[in-house]
């Protein structure tokens, strides 16, 4: 039996449905949140569904009996500073009550899905890998302490006698709900949007980080930290491979590091008045402007056999879905 925390996210999603396709018995725990869209219902339906959260100790110690595996994917990725509370919330102590539930209920194996924000962006080209050590940096957001926080507790965890690996992802890409997380880019980019940053990031196919969850899952492999990342591209090549497959036009305004700042404070003061989401903030103007090489050789010399989806295919695969859900709802 596994279990999945955040099974009605994005990659949650898609880990349970490469679990039900691999005839895995999957126990998943939403909150009142709807069932994923873009997963189909035949899938999820053949998952045991638990309602609670996280933070519920009640609700998780009941999830948890008779499980053999967690595959703790919950998490809130925000760059606003009035989701701060519940993302450390979420992040962190939400971490802790899986891991310490886990020990108590002697779970045999923990997949613990982080991302490479735990490690830390560079601002100058630097190159990231599984050896490097956290450093307080401004490039680092609130979201990247959190997660940093929540590592901790599964080596805690991996120190009591847990048996555990953490994944940790770079920017997740595919198809899912474009109105939140990275998936959001895509309607950003279709509606026109026309400014681009400098930066540098890393990218990878949601497919692939299912996949290589669920092979690390299935290996004897613990006390380990694996980079989930397929390619690393600048912001500007993202856009504009995202444009072209849906035939809109690329981005064409550099925003330097002056409009970025003058940016997000209007998108500040909007939000004051608005009581809507700032479309940028600080944080997100950093990561936009940070440039960092996230390695990926230790993974893919873990898991012969394995191999990471080129981000162009990606987008092409993804872009496509978006068109036709866009077709489908139009009159």
């Amino acid at each position: 039996m596994i279990l999945v925390t955040g099974g009605t996210g994005f990659l949650g999603s898609y880990i349970i449905k490469q679990l039900v396709e691999k005839n895995y018995r999957v126990r998943a725990i939403r909150r009142n949140s709807k069932l994923p869209s873009w997963i189909s219902i035949e899938i999820m339906d053949k998952v045991e569904w638990v309602e609670g959260d996280i933070l519920d100790v009640v609700a998780l110690q009941g999830a948890m009996e008779g499980v053999d595996v967690v595959i703790h994917s919950a998490a809130i990725v925000s760059f606003i500073k009035r989701d701060r509370e519940l993302m450390y919330q979420t992040n962190v102590e939400g971490t802790a009550n899986v891991v310490n539930m886990a020990l108590e209920k002697n779970v045999r194996r923990l997949i613990h899905i982080s991302s490479v924000a735990a490690l830390g962006r560079t601002t100058n080209r630097g190159h990231v890998n599984e050896e490097k050590k956290w450093e307080e940096s401004k490039v680092n957001t609130h979201y990247a302490k959190s997660k940093f926080k929540a590592e901790l507790h599964v080596w805690r965890g991996i120190s009591e006698g847990l048996d555990a690996v953490i994944l940790n992802p770079s920017t997740i890409l595919g198809y899912g709900d474009w109105h939140s997380s990275s998936c959001a880019i895509f309607k950003q980019v279709y509606e026109g949007f026309n400014w681009y940053t400098p930066g540098i990031n890393g990218f990878v196919d949601v497919e692939d980080v299912a996949k290589a969850t669920l092979l690390l899952m299935e290996t004897t492999i613990s006390e380990q930290r694996y980079i989930v990342n397929g390619d690393t591209w600048t912001f500007k090549k993202l856009q504009d491979t995202i444009a072209d497959n849906f035939a809109k036009k690329r981005p064409a305004r550099k925003a330097t590091p002056f409009i970025l700042k003058l940016a997000w404070r209007v998108e500040k003061i909007k939000s004051m008045f608005t009581g809507k989401k700032p479309l940028l903030t600080r944080e997100s103007a950093r990561v936009a402007l940070s440039e960092t090489f996230f390695e990926n050789d230790k993974i893919l010399k873990t898991l012969p056999g394995f191999s990471f989806t080129p981000v162009e295919e990606t987008i092409k695969k993804a872009c496509k879905k978006y068109l036709g859900t866009i077709n489908a709802v139009q009159p």
